[in-house]
């Protein structure tokens, strides 16, 4: 009960077929994408020019805390912010390793 030849090359081109389209979509996710060049790039400039500011923005929060025009808690409160968006990088892969995306 052997197939004929016709059928066994086009049982054969099928499963070729189906191997390069199992194996293509895995070399395509090898690359990095344009979208996640271009937000790390943003993510870059924005740091680079919001780092001084944030360090000005500090030190005016310490010296009208110290002088009394604003409650120590908001200066802390500012404070616990600014060090959250700048580490917000961290923190967002920190939580997608522990719920494992």
């Amino acid at each position: 009960m052997s197939q004929p030849k016709s059928c066994k090359q086009t049982i054969r081109q099928r499963a070729i077929c189906l191997l390069i389209l199992q194996a293509t979509p895995l070399a395509a996710f090898g690359q990095a994408s344009p979208f996640d060049t271009g937000a790390d790039s943003l993510l870059t400039w924005a740091l680079g020019i919001a780092m001084p500011i944030a360090a000005l923005f500090i030190i005016g929060l310490g010296i009208a805390a110290l002088v009394g025009r604003i409650s120590a808690g908001l200066a802390v409160g500012c404070i616990v912010g600014i060090a959250l968006i700048f580490g917000a990088p961290q923190i967002v892969t920190w939580m997608r390793g522990m719920f494992g995306v």
